[in-house]
Formats: C-alpha cells, structure tokens, sequence
C-alpha cells in the first residue's frame, strides 16, 4: 500500500498538500507506473540555468559584426574618378578657300580608385579659340573600366576655323609657327554603385594650324 501510495506521488511534493501541477502527467497530477517518459526536477538555483561567460560572447559577437560592416564600408565606399589629358598626338591640317579644317586626336587617362568597376557612359568634349566654339565630339562605345585600373582613351575632335582673321595668320607663308591656343572642355558621365557621376575638365594646349604635326608634345 505504502508502495503504490510513492508511485502516484503528486509532481515535485513529497505529500499531497505542498504539491504543484505537473506539467508532463497529462493532468493527473500524478505520474503512473505505465508513463514511458521521464522527469527531471532542476532547482532554480541550479548553476545549468546559468550560461557561463555570456558577456563575453556578447562582447565577441559585437566587434565581430563591427569589423564585417567597417571591411564592407571600405570596399564599397565611393572612392574617385579622375581624367587627366596626357598628350596632342597629331593635328591634321587642311586648307579650303574659306576655311582651315583641322582634325585634332589627343590621349587621355581615366583612373578608377574605387574596388568596383566603372561603366563610362558617355565622353562629350568641345574645342574653343578664342573663346568661341568651333568643334564638338562625342565618345559613346567607351568600355567598362576594372576596379583599380587606369586605362587611356583617344578621341579625335573636328575644328573648322571659318574667322577671317584667324585663316589669314594659318595660311601666312612669312609666318613659320603658327601657334593657335586650343580649350577642351571635356565632360564624362559615368555609373558605378547604383548611382551617376559626372566629370568634367577644361584643359589648354597649343596646336599648329599652318601644318601638319604628328609629333605628340605634351599638354600645359
């Protein structure tokens, strides 16, 4: 009798009257001798219920995520794009009785600091004497730039000078230099990171109109 009395003891007492529900005996209130399953009875001071050194995997956890978004920031922030004349490679001259042609091919570099490659969209550049517009050329196939990189690109440019003035200095024959001083204004559009930059430069260099040059000289 004493034995089936312990058997059908209620859950985490010893009698009846300090007793708590069980949570595993279906309701009863009692464990049966046929129940398949065991139950474990922890104290709540128990030192399992404790996780050891969590301040110390919370510290770990946060300079990790830390240096994965600082790695992340330094590889995707925008860094700079640059274009930069090098050099006047020809100038092609041409007499007509009303006009001095010229076809003008100079060299630029474009560098790409940024780790992420650069797609040029577009390259727009005019020629000015005298401070008036005399040619335009536009540069539409340019091709992805890698990340890290420099690349050069030429472009040639048209210049019809019809001033008067100006076609009887080029085609002075008392004259054996003839210096004309050329503005670029050039304009780049290019994308990277989800988003559009424009660059622009205006540059200065010194051509011969009255004959043909195809000795590249430097630009000043």
């Amino acid at each position: 009798m004493e034995t089936a009395r312990t058997l059908n003891t209620p859950y985490g007492a010893i009698n009846r009257q300090s007793a708590d529900n069980c949570p595993t005996c279906r309701g009863i209130g009692t464990i049966p001798r046929v129940h398949d399953q065991l139950v474990a009875v922890i104290p709540c001071n128990d030192a399992r219920l404790k996780p050891r050194r969590t301040k110390l995997y919370v510290c770990i956890s946060m300079v990790v995520c830390l240096f994965l978004c600082c790695l992340i920031l330094f590889f995707v922030f925008p860094r700079s794009v640059t274009l930069a004349p090098v050099s006047v490679l020809s100038v092609m001259v041409y007499f007509t009785p009303d006009t001095v042609d010229m076809e003008v091919t100079n060299l630029i570099n474009v560098t790409n600091e940024n780790f992420v490659p650069v797609q040029i969209v577009e390259f727009s550049v005019q020629g000015l004497i005298s401070r008036a517009v005399v040619g335009t050329s536009k540069i539409t196939n340019m091709t992805t730039m890698q990340a890290r990189s420099v690349k050069s690109y030429t472009f040639k440019i048209d210049l019809p000078v019809t001033d008067k003035g100006l076609n009887a200095y080029c085609k002075s024959s008392t004259i054996k230099i003839h210096t004309l001083f050329l503005e670029l204004q050039m304009t780049m559009n290019i994308s990277y990171l989800s988003h559009t930059e424009q660059l622009s430069l205006d540059t200065f260099e010194y051509i011969d109109c009255g004959t043909n040059s195809t000795i590249p000289h430097p630009v000043r």
